[in-house]
């Protein structure tokens, strides 16, 4: 794989670590911190970092970033699925499952939601319980909850 970049974002919801190489983006990910040796030299990652600004502002309702997803092939398909959840909706695993053409891999599909690398872009944060709840969320359930109500807010 080509050298990595990253970059960091300083969110109402805490530090937003944005990874790729020249091209795409690879990782989008909620983080502690920032690491102090950050080279955000890459024009993909500066333009993450840019969207994300202006998502985070309200002012930006789809993204438009070269992705490169790195997994299986289930993972990519469902990570790619993400990608056709409408800003402020929401959707179940099993919409995904189905989505993908594998309606009886709802837990697969959770697995591979929860490894989505590239959070807030693939939106895992739009998918919820069937039962209309919020489940898990690598950043947090209750950054999940901050992002539904902000595309909620900005939506209206």
């Amino acid at each position: 794989m080509a050298n990595l970049y990253r970059d960091y974002l300083k969110t109402e919801i805490g530090w937003v670590e944005v990874s790729g190489t020249p091209d795409a983006i690879t990782g989008i990910n909620f983080v502690d911190e920032k690491y102090p040796d950050a080279d955000g030299n890459s024009a993909a990652v500066q333009a993450g970092i840019q969207q994300l600004r202006e998502y985070f502002r309200g002012e930006r309702t789809n993204f438009d970033l070269p992705l490169e997803f790195h997994g299986t092939a289930f993972q990519q398909k469902v990570w790619r699925a993400l990608l056709d959840v409408p800003f402020g909706e929401t959707a179940s695993y099993g919409d995904i499952a189905r989505a993908i053409g594998k309606p009886k891999a709802v837990r697969a599909v959770g697995g591979a939601n929860a490894k989505n690398p590239i959070s807030i872009v693939a939106p895992c944060h739009r998918i919820i319980g069937s039962n209309g709840t919020l489940t898990g969320y690598g950043g947090g359930l209750w950054r999940k909850e901050w992002l539904l109500a902000h595309e909620k807010q900005i939506k209206k």
